[in-house]
């Protein structure tokens, strides 16, 4: 049984996502919540999507992190809006985080919206970001047991990407099982292998973010049930 205080912090919590998800609905702004453990490589997966991707979407990012403005500057050199968020110690992103830094961003004419979580595999699950789809990011220097020691993420997750697969004859990680792990959890989670150093395996993360932001634009994307 939950806590009542815990109970009550989330409901208000998603009514600003409401809250958020109405000043994104007039755009039809594709918002999508980046959730990782440290150093899985969110920052740099984001670095190559916005540069690959600029001719095509205009994009944005929030950005993050307990301390420090460092991803929003890496972010800010490809071209592409940042705002940062320091939570000062705070483990995840909240709505009412969100709602604030929209303020500082030109919604005008925007396509897609990333939010790069605070790196943390389970407080930021908890929290709706307003985002239409959370997005896992796991890398193949962590465990492969990932999926199954952190449910929750990989169950409302609307795609895993397992990142810096290059690494894959240095390390001891067993693909198969994670995806097995991953997608018995959630049997319509879409899963691409790729590497943010030398690009394999980005072209099919493109073509879901194109498919998705089509989505989101024709009205279709229905929002995953928690």
């Amino acid at each position: 049984m939950q806590i009542p205080v815990v109970r009550n912090v989330l409901e208000a919590n998603e009514k600003l996502a409401e809250q958020v998800r109405a000043r994104l609905d007039p755009g039809r702004i594709l918002a999508l919540n980046l959730i990782s453990s440290p150093g899985a490589g969110k920052t740099t997966l984001l670095e190559r999507t916005l540069a690959d991707l600029s001719g095509e979407f205009r994009m944005a990012v929030i950005e993050g992190d307990l301390q420090t403005d460092n991803d929003a500057r890496r972010v800010a050199a490809t071209g592409a809006q940042a705002v940062q968020i320091n939570t000062e110690g705070g483990c995840h992103l909240n709505s009412s985080m969100i709602l604030q830094a929209l303020d500082n961003l030109d919604l005008d004419g925007l396509d897609i919206l990333f939010i790069e979580n605070v790196g943390n595999l389970v407080c930021p699950v908890e929290f709706d970001c307003g985002e239409d789809a959370k997005i896992a990011l796991l890398s193949v220097a962590e465990g492969d047991d990932k999926p199954e020691k952190y449910p929750l993420l990989f169950n409302l997750a609307r795609a895993m990407l397992l990142n810096k697969i290059d690494l894959l004859p240095h390390v001891d990680f067993d693909v198969r099982r994670a995806r097995d792990f991953a997608t018995r959890l959630n049997h319509d989670l879409a899963v691409f292998e790729v590497s943010c150093r030398n690009g394999q395996g980005l072209d099919g993360w493109y073509e879901w973010l194109r498919a998705m932001r089509q989505a989101r634009r024709q009205g279709r994307l229905s929002r995953q049930e928690r």
